[in-house]
């Protein structure tokens, strides 16, 4: 599969602030000039969230574009809203004309509260809180993006029977897992004392991290493939057949979850794009970036109302 190349991609990491898609090489299709602007608000387990909302503005009055899709965009694990494949995901969505938060779940980033008493039940409220400090502010949320176990939460949030906003039209998972009980045993793997004594040290994306043996029985739990199966909504499924993280058969199994039909009803559109080449966090070829970025502009433009 070609894909298109971006002009200028070191020039994403700029500083925030109003800048136009040539000056930051937001890539091929990113026209419009955006800016980006800091947020905060409460969360779901009672401290302050911080976020960013990416936005397209008017070529010539500077100002917010009127009818553009609305984004919230979902972390990996133990990742932030500035870990820089969302960084350049979200700018280059903005300069697509799609508004984005992304956002800090608790204890992450520039968020308040404390990691280790987090779990894939405490992300889910967090993205509720997002959503609805989105909705307030940019407009109705049309659209969840997710990254990895930020992907699930999307996927698990859109699954939930009667409590999502009809304003929401689309979600996509990026390197998403099928199931949440993979993460918990390889912590386990990682460092057996989290079981034994209750906590233990483990080392994630160069840093040490305290894991609670509280956390691993949450994602044991839990039933993402139930929630995958009642999703009603169109999906995008984007993931690496190389990804050595989380494996392309998860992509595959959500696929065919989501494809399935349901209570004698048609499946929803489910597209799954095999990015071929890339690594997990999207860090090793900047292409990847934007031609992700192009992907998602036009699955949240198409399914906005």
């Amino acid at each position: 599969m070609s894909r298109p190349t971006p002009d200028g991609a070191n020039a994403a990491d700029a500083v925030l602030g109003r800048s136009s898609a040539a000056e930051l090489g937001d890539g091929p299709g990113a026209t419009l000039p955006r800016r980006s602007h800091r947020v905060s608000f409460p969360g779901g387990n009672g401290f302050t969230l911080a976020g960013i909302v990416d936005m397209p503005v008017a070529p010539l009055a500077g100002g917010p574009i009127a009818g553009t899709p609305i984004v919230v965009f979902s972390h990996c694990f133990t990742c932030n809203k500035d870990l820089k494949a969302i960084v350049r995901i979200g700018r280059g969505l903005a300069a697509r004309g799609v508004t984005v938060l992304r956002f800090d779940m608790t204890g992450l980033g520039n968020s308040e509260g404390d990691f280790s008493r987090t779990n894939f039940t405490t992300n889910i409220a967090d993205l509720k809180a997002a959503i609805a400090f989105a909705y307030k502010e940019l407009g109705p949320v049309t659209g969840l993006l997710g990254h990895s176990f930020g992907g699930a939460a999307s996927l698990a949030y859109a699954g939930e029977m009667g409590g999502v906003p009809n304003s929401i039209r689309g979600v996509a998972a990026l390197a998403a897992p099928s199931e949440t009980q993979h993460l918990s045993g390889l912590m386990l793997r990682r460092n057996p004392d989290i079981e034994k004594v209750g906590q233990g040290r483990v080392e994630i994306g160069g840093r040490s991290w305290t894991i609670r043996s509280e956390m691993l029985e949450d994602f044991r739990r839990h039933r993402l493939e139930d929630w995958i199966a009642r999703i009603s909504i169109p999906m995008l499924i984007v993931h690496s057949p190389t990804d050595e993280t989380v494996g392309f058969d998860h992509a595959l199994r959500i696929l065919q979850l989501a494809s399935s039909r349901r209570s004698g009803h048609a499946a929803p559109p489910v597209s799954l794009v095999a990015l071929d080449g890339a690594d997990h966090l999207l860090a090793e070829n900047p292409q990847d970036l934007s031609y992700v970025a192009g992907l998602l502009a036009a699955f949240f433009w198409r399914y906005r109302d």
